[in-house]
């Protein structure tokens, strides 16, 4: 079987836990946005904020790693799994240091008592067996299926149920740290090979070395994804930082999900064929063909008519939504071409470049918000999330255009010799 009809097949499943997952995600938030209020999301998007970037700040590159090698990774595991335990304790020990400075940087107050609560997640994430990779680069699509829907339901159940009982944020930590668990217990029991605590130092200098680039690009998409978030959090009120992120959610994440979906395949099957350029070119030209092909018709649905979403999905009370989910949804698109450059990119183990595409992303964001943010408020933070991604799309075109025709040449100087 050819690799583009390994990677549609492994679409199908890879895709179908997407959709399960964003199903599940937009039930969980129309339940929730009946019994929580904006100010309520906006406490929750503030703790979110500072896990989000500690986790990103410390990534060592290390799945991304094991994907790019095709053979003998197990010899990293151990010291993956030493790597992992002692990052997980160390954000969560910084997460318990930093939260009052954040509730005071965002005077926000409420948020205190979640930013405590939320470094729970990363001590028990730190324990999850680094082998589940093994489902991404044996291209296992399936059995990732089974193990994320598993953990993403009991997330679910137990964020609605804490906060229908508590009438409170603290439900979607609780469901959080509920997840983290079920990941920990599942991996530990049930996929090889197991990690022993072991640690070898020149196995982590090559892991960081490979991965810096990795780590870097992490914190530039963390920054391009999250100041419009800082910035409405620490000039607006909490209420004004839950609507703005709802309707990102609403009207970006279903698009960036299909492009996760299709780089989380098609990330593997490029490292198989990168020895033969035609083959690759051919085969991003295709994913680019199936990315278009979905993420337009959403796009122009939620550009059409997101009134129609909002009331159906959140009620009356989150109309302030709309507006922001129309601008966004061309920020979905645009992202969405852009990321499916990235898997081609970090095939060839060129990370540096998504680096740059992210950085550029994250210059004219911040240019954007301002001048845009304090007349404009979330309107202005929308329309500068979606100037900040038009600026990528020239730079990761020049990539693409300076990968293939340098290869290229090589090719066709090697066939004349």
């Amino acid at each position: 079987m050819g690799y583009f009809k390994i990677a549609i097949k492994n679409v199908s499943w890879s895709g179908g836990l997407r959709v399960f997952i964003r199903v599940l995600t937009f039930v969980k938030l129309a339940i929730l946005a009946r019994i929580l209020t904006p100010t309520d999301f906006g406490l929750i998007a503030i703790a979110s904020l500072v896990l989000a970037f500690l986790e990103i700040a410390t990534e060592t590159g290390i799945n991304v790693f094991f994907i790019q090698e095709k053979r003998g990774v197990e010899s990293y595991l151990d010291t993956a799994f030493v790597v992992s335990i002692f990052r997980g304790i160390t954000i969560s020990l910084v997460i318990l240091v930093l939260a009052r400075p954040v509730s005071v940087f965002f005077n926000s107050p409420g948020s205190l008592g979640l930013i405590y609560l939320i470094a729970a997640v990363p001590f028990v994430r730190g324990f999850i067996n680094p082998s589940i990779v093994q489902f991404r680069k044996k291209l296992q699509f399936s059995k990732e299926f089974i193990f994320r829907s598993a953990v993403f339901l009991i997330d679910t159940l137990v964020a609605i149920s804490v906060s229908f009982a508590l009438k409170s944020a603290v439900g979607l930590v609780y469901g959080m740290i509920a997840g983290a668990i079920v990941e920990v217990i599942i991996t530990q029991l049930f996929i090889s090979p197991k990690p022993k605590f072991k640690y070898e130092t020149t196995k982590l200098k090559k892991i960081i070395k490979r991965g810096k680039w990795i780590t870097m690009s992490g914190v530039f998409n963390y920054l391009f994804e999250n100041v419009d978030d800082m910035a409405v959090g620490r000039i607006m009120v909490d209420s004004q930082l839950g609507i703005y992120q709802m309707a990102y959610k609403i009207s970006s994440l279903p698009i960036t999900e299909i492009s996760t979906v299709v780089n989380r395949v098609t990330l593997p099957v490029y490292v198989n064929i990168r020895g033969d350029l035609e083959r690759l070119k051919r085969a991003y030209l295709k994913s680019l063909g199936v990315t278009f092909l979905v993420i337009i018709p959403i796009g122009l649905t939620l550009f059409l008519w997101p009134d129609i979403l909002v009331m159906g999905l959140l009620g009356d009370k989150w109309l302030e939504v709309v507006e922001i989910v129309r601008i966004m949804s061309f920020f979905g698109v645009i992202r969405g071409i852009t990321l499916s450059t990235y898997p081609l990119f970090l095939s060839l183990k060129k990370q540096e470049i998504v680096s740059k595409i992210t950085l550029t992303n994250i210059v004219f964001l911040v240019i954007g918000l301002l001048f845009l943010v304090k007349p404009y408020g979330i309107v202005g933070a929308g329309v500068s999330a979606v100037i900040g991604a038009i600026a990528g799309v020239p730079v990761s075109i020049y990539y693409l255009y300076k990968v293939f025709s340098k290869k290229t040449r090589k090719s066709r100087k090697k066939h004349t010799i």
